[in-house]
């Protein structure tokens, strides 16, 4: 059984775990620049991160999340415009996939909005892979490793 938890978002990350023996495999969002210089999802990267290997079992964790109060009407199509094609990705590989509100699976781990207390919790939960969320910027790994730790706890 592998699960993969995925933080949305160009600064986000995917990550696959393996629970059965505590191992992870953390990848930045994959991006490049578009034309335009617009940061945009390197599709065929994030296809080959979610290729089933093997015949093994594999469900996604996908943090749900929406458009907020404030934010720009073009910034929020292009996050949307993201966070499509990751739900297609999944649909193409024929992942089996739950979504989890930040409130939800922050609840879960006790944690607060701030960032790097997910990045403790990473470290903490997944000593062998610390060097993984040292840096501040690490956050978006952090919270992808710690919804497929969500995923493992909360699975029926």
């Amino acid at each position: 059984m592998m699960l993969i938890g995925i933080d949305p978002g160009y600064t986000g990350a995917i990550t696959l775990y393996w629970p059965a023996t505590g191992d992870i495999e953390v990848h930045d969002m994959p991006t490049l620049m578009n034309p335009k210089g617009k940061t945009v999802l390197d599709m065929h990267a994030i296809l080959q991160i979610l290729e089933p290997e093997g015949d093994g079992q594999r469900v996604a964790y996908v943090e749900q999340v929406s458009a907020m109060p404030g934010q720009g009407v073009s910034s929020m199509f292009r996050f949307g415009e993201q966070y499509g094609a990751l739900q297609m990705a999944l649909a193409a590989t024929k992942t089996p996939t739950h979504y989890v509100t930040p409130a939800v699976w922050k609840k879960h781990f006790g944690l607060s909005r701030e960032k790097g207390v997910s990045r403790g919790l990473a470290m903490q939960r997944f000593p062998a892979f610390a060097e993984t969320f040292k840096r501040a910027k690490d956050d978006g790994r952090a919270e992808a490793t710690l919804i497929a730790l969500y995923g493992k706890e909360t699975m029926k």
